[in-house]
């Protein structure tokens, strides 16, 4: 009886990690946090804080009776998956994608960090490869398709067609207005290529002297999406846990009241952090 006791116990702890990991990612790295005293990989920042207050001042500092507080770093996760995919050429390519853990959108170019906007629907919907192929069409066609046209780029039969757009539609990925079929996203941009133009070091930094945003989405979740999108010819070799240096510069008004608004360190542009407000 101890053994089958202990062997449900264990199962039961078992189980429970991974409903953690996949479903509340965010507690995952909090015990992580505690458990760990080692290092973790961060890009390189290419600006200080300084820096950016300094190029930011006139438009952050309104007037005199405005002032700087101290600003705060704080780092950002990501995915980073070694990959490789099939060329157009009967090639082989192989390359980096850096996928956003807390937006669930990929990086596309690191310079300028571009990203990619409908990921996160589809993560959050479960969406699978058949159905990632209707919406990969539109994407590449405008965003907008007749059902004919759809038929025949996918070339696949007409009833097969239906039950993906149907799938879809009940998913509210995409609208249906009169014969034609639309993405359900604003400005949708999904990737052309499984691949992060990034030009980047990573560095470590040690766990007690940073501060980590927590994460939204699981490894999991990002690689099954990634899979789907991608084709049966993609495959992840690799990952790793990668964050993004963050700085919080905060204002103080006139009138006491404060404005913290977020700095990426590695191109020195304003974050918009919306999305992590959910």
């Amino acid at each position: 009886m101890r053994i089958i006791s202990t062997i449900v116990t264990v199962a039961g702890l078992a189980y429970g990690a991974y409903w953690i990991s996949e479903n509340k990612p965010e507690l995952k790295t909090q015990v992580v946090e505690l458990v760990n005293s080692g290092d973790f990989h961060t890009l390189e920042a290419r600006y200080t804080a300084k820096q950016i207050k300094d190029m930011h001042r006139s438009s952050l500092l309104k007037s005199d009776q405005h002032k700087f507080l101290e600003s705060k770093t704080q780092f950002s996760p990501y995915l980073l998956m070694e990959v490789k995919y099939s060329k157009e050429g009967n090639e082989t390519g192989e390359g980096i994608i850096l996928w956003d853990l807390i937006t669930g959108e990929m990086v596309i170019n690191s310079n300028q960090w571009e990203k990619t906007h409908g990921y996160c629907d589809c993560i959050r919907n479960n969406v699978n490869q058949n159905e990632f192929r209707i919406i990969n069409a539109l994407a590449l066609h405008g965003g907008v398709l007749d059902r004919e046209s759809l038929v025949r780029v996918l070339q696949v039969e007409n009833d097969v067609v239906g039950r993906w757009l149907n799938a879809c539609r009940q998913k509210k990925l995409i609208v249906q207005s009169g014969s034609f079929y639309r993405l359900h996203l604003q400005t949708p941009r999904l990737a052309l290529r499984p691949e992060t133009l990034i030009d980047d070091h990573i560095v470590t930094k040690s766990y007690k002297s940073a501060e980590r945003m927590g994460k939204k989405f699981s490894h999991n979740q990002i690689k099954r999406i990634a899979e789907a999108s991608f084709g049966q010819d993609f495959a992840v070799r690799h990952t790793l846990d990668v964050y993004l240096p963050v700085y919080s510069i905060t204002v103080e008004n006139p009138d006491g009241s404060h404005h913290t608004s977020y700095w990426n360190a590695i191109n020195g542009h304003e974050l918009k952090f919306t999305s992590m407000l959910d």
